[in-house]
């Protein structure tokens, strides 16, 4: 299949083809099945931060049941990882320096 140079925005949870339709922080090149997977990745990350919002909704729970929070972690650190196997030079660097997959 065939690769394409996408710019992606974790913050934002948008990839794009075109590198001034939004802010982005990394360039990649992936196929149509690894956008779909990093789609994927963004939308659990997407329902995952629901959850912890409700969760900080009820005061009587404590702190270390706090699954959503653990589950953002793991979303998180797979979503890093993947940016960092279709990431250029500049998007590795970036990402080893500030320890984003650990």
């Amino acid at each position: 299949m065939a690769r394409h140079t996408y710019y992606v925005s974790v913050q934002d949870g948008s990839i794009s083809q075109h590198r001034d339709a939004a802010a982005w922080q990394f360039q990649i090149e992936a196929d149509d099945d690894q956008i779909l997977q990093l789609r994927d990745y963004f939308d659990e990350q997407y329902m995952t931060d629901w959850k912890g919002f409700f969760r900080a909704h009820v005061p009587f729970l404590e702190y270390h049941y706090d699954s959503p929070n653990d589950e953002m972690d793991r979303k998180r650190k797979e979503i890093y990882t993947m940016i960092y196997e279709l990431g250029n030079e500049e998007t590795r660097s970036f990402i080893e320096t500030n320890g984003l997959m650990s």
